[in-house]
């Protein structure tokens, strides 16, 4: 059975026991969290109309917390001299989805 749950802007597809790294979350670690399915829970039978998604919950446990590849960006203007760097580095939140409910 899996679901398609929304978080951080993002669609994921998950399945119960999976891991995956989600948009950091403000929460400790080996907290709870739960999450709305968006678009559909498949199993024997699929759930996709709003009013049976408004009742299914999908339930992880924060395990802990990464970053991304570091990615580094140059703006360059020619003539002006003018060279800016900069750098980012995502922070992830890693989560593993414990059940599926509808």
């Amino acid at each position: 059975m899996y679901a398609v749950i929304k978080t951080g802007g993002k669609q994921q597809r998950v399945e119960e026991g999976q891991t995956l790294a989600v948009e950091l979350l403000h929460v400790e670690n080996g907290s709870e969290v739960s999450f709305t399915p968006v678009l559909l829970v498949d199993g024997p039978t699929v759930v996709s109309r709003p009013a049976e998604l408004g009742r299914a919950v999908v339930s992880a446990r924060v395990v802990g917390s990464e970053k991304g590849p570091k990615i580094r960006g140059l703006v360059y203007k020619p003539k002006a001299r003018a060279r800016t760097h900069w750098g980012h580095r995502q922070h992830y939140t890693k989560i593993e989805i414990t059940g599926i409910s509808r």
